[in-house]
């Protein structure tokens, strides 16, 4: 067996295909302002895909805006939805006087433990 070695091409080295009879899609190049840094960045898309409206900047990890005519794309978040908290929901089911009322009732049930605990 170790007289036999591999013979051919180095593999990974270099691809089995041409380039020939292959035409390339036109492209655009669009530029992201961001909005933290302040810095530009240049992205190429294909010229028939959609560009979206923001980027991640490379710099920072903010978000970029599409710049037109030098002038930042507005982007319309009427259709996000912000993420509700527990406090959110808890205020959806409680007012503020019947959360109070019942934190009342609770520190009162836990001063009564405590003072239970402290005499035995």
């Amino acid at each position: 067996m170790a007289d036999r070695s591999l013979r051919g091409m180095r593999i990974g080295a270099q691809s089995l295909q041409s380039e020939d009879g292959v035409v390339f899609a036109e492209r655009t190049n669009h530029t992201y302002l961001c909005e933290t840094c302040g810095r530009e960045t240049v992205m190429t898309f294909s010229s028939d895909a959609e560009v979206p409206e923001s980027w991640e900047c490379r710099t920072c990890g903010a978000s970029a805006t599409l710049l037109v005519d030098s002038k930042p794309v507005e982007i319309d978040r009427s259709g996000e939805k912000t993420a509700r908290t527990h406090w959110d929901m808890l205020l959806e089911r409680r007012t503020i006087a019947e959360l109070e009322e019942l934190l009342e009732e609770r520190l009162q049930l836990l001063r009564a433990r405590r003072g239970q605990k402290m005499s035995a």
